[in-house]
């Protein structure tokens, strides 16, 4: 398999990080935003919506988005629960993801982090996704204090989905997780998951 990967994205990241956690061999394709490899990835028509993470599979074919990729590797793992309920439940927190807490938690951090963005990080821009990110951290939160994962009693793809852009909302994104202790202990159990490796692991 080869996947195309940009390296300092939470969605390309959390892919690599469940290969690494399952020990699957995969060709690592990097193309960070702006590059000429992301330029090359896209004529040559790999990237069929335009971004990465992108799963080529051995037989050619091409499996875009992030939590898409994770369900597929995930089948017949560990890592998706039995039970048809909680199963569904881990699909929630994977909807809820790219729906609610990528738009802010990733997008915050994005302006800051990638200079050609930062002309649109405005004080307004950066207070008003902070604001909702906290409130969004919250929800996490209050579901990890009474409990050690997402769903069911082990860690699913719902807590490897959201570990992508959780884990560096305060390094990056500039979000108070002194607040947070609950997702602080999570965050510290899916660190210690073996074949965990970090965002440039």
């Amino acid at each position: 398999m080869r996947l195309y990967s940009m390296p300092s994205s939470g969605n390309s990241y959390k892919v690599r990080l469940l290969l690494s956690l399952l020990g699957r061999d995969c060709e690592i394709i990097d193309v960070e935003d702006s590059s000429d490899a992301l330029a090359k990835a896209k004529a040559e028509g790999r990237l069929p919506f335009g971004k990465a993470p992108v799963l080529e599979l051995d037989d050619g074919r091409l499996l875009p988005e992030s939590n898409a990729i994770l369900t597929w590797l995930g089948e017949g793992t560990a890592f998706v629960p039995a039970d048809g309920f909680t199963r569904a439940e881990m699909l929630g927190w994977m909807f809820w993801e790219q729906n609610q807490h990528e738009g802010v938690i990733a997008v915050r951090a994005a302006l800051l982090f990638y200079p050609q963005r930062r002309h649109l990080a405005t004080p307004e821009r950066l207070a008003e996704l902070l604001e909702r990110g906290h409130a969004l951290l919250q929800i996490m939160e209050d579901r990890l204090t009474k409990r050690d994962w997402l769903v069911g009693d082990a860690a699913s793809l719902a807590d490897i989905c959201l570990y992508g852009y959780t884990h560096s909302a305060g390094t990056r994104g500039g979000f108070d997780m002194t607040r947070f202790p609950a997702i602080n202990a999570w965050l510290d159990r899916v660190a210690a998951l073996p074949g965990h490796k970090g965002l440039y692991g």
